[in-house]
């Protein structure tokens, strides 16, 4: 008579236990190829085409351009005119990367720029602006993060083009860089600008 009880072969054990392993490796590449490689720039946005939030934000306390306080961030402002809208933080590595670019972009006198400060602290946020220079007509604090989920955002940086009609018409997630500003910004921009 047989004992039934009689251990796995050495091989099947040795396979049964890298079987997890195997599995969790084709997963992780699977997630890989359709996440990891794709480009996060790209995720669409549930917005474009409608309103911007019209949630007003408090400014930069002790904020100011020439002598006077800059505003915080008021829709009414976007009415008649290109907005490109900016959410940043002086915590945001990112944001440092980008903020020369956004002081390039303000230079061009066709549309405004406006900032939403994201979970930031006042005097960190301040010295952020004075590190690269303020580039922002209007500056609008979002200390508890809520007026950039009815914005849609992801994390910071991100960018949104905001039309004459106060209507949301591109969102880029992520850090403007030079190759992005030149093939994808400027050209939403433009399509705004006409």
């Amino acid at each position: 008579m047989s004992d039934q009880s009689s251990p796995a072969p050495p091989q099947r054990r040795t396979f049964l236990m890298v079987l997890p392993l195997i599995a969790f490796l084709a997963l992780a590449l699977l997630f890989w190829f359709r996440l990891g490689s794709g480009d996060i720039s790209r995720i669409p946005s549930a917005l474009i085409g409608r309103p911007a939030p019209q949630t007003v934000l408090p400014p930069l306390s002790g904020l100011q351009d020439n002598g006077a306080p800059v505003p915080g961030l008021d829709p009414a402002a976007f009415k008649g005119k290109v907005t490109l809208v900016n959410v940043w933080a002086s915590w945001c590595v990112p944001c440092h990367d980008e903020a020369p670019l956004l002081t390039e972009l303000a230079k061009d006198k066709r549309f405004q720029l406006a900032g939403v400060n994201y979970k930031d602290a006042a005097d960190n946020a301040r010295r952020f602006l004075g590190r690269y220079g303020n580039p922002f007509s209007h500056v609008g604090v979002d200390a508890n993060g809520r007026a950039s989920i009815e914005w849609g955002v992801y994390g910071v940086p991100e960018t949104f083009v905001v039309g004459r009609e106060g209507t949301i018409v591109y969102k880029l997630v992520g850090p403007i860089t030079p190759q992005n500003l030149k093939t994808v910004l400027m050209p939403e921009l433009a399509k705004a600008l006409k």
